[in-house]
């Protein structure tokens, strides 16, 4: 029962010891798509003129949504692009 006593509080401050971090990855990834978005995905009026590839339209939905899965490719295609990244933090 001791045990029990001081694992759930430990549990308890792993799991909010995490959610700073992942707040920051959140906001660095919306980051990315904002940047992705300006420079890559070029629209004019209202129309899409260029679009970027497939996996990056995924990464790019994913990151507008909060879902930080996105981010190694966006990472890849503002690189590939030449695109400076967001300060990240």
């Amino acid at each position: 029962m001791t045990l029990f006593k001081w694992t759930v509080p430990l549990f308890g401050l792993l799991l909010f010891a995490g959610a700073p971090a992942q707040a920051d990855d959140v906001a660095y990834c919306k980051a990315l798509a904002k940047t992705y978005e300006r420079y890559v995905v070029k629209i004019d009026s209202g129309h899409t003129v260029q679009r970027g590839s497939t996996d990056a339209s995924v990464a790019f939905e994913q990151c507008r949504n909060g879902n930080i899965a996105g981010i190694p490719v966006l990472e890849r295609e503002l690189r590939n692009a030449k695109i400076d990244l967001p300060a990240r933090g």
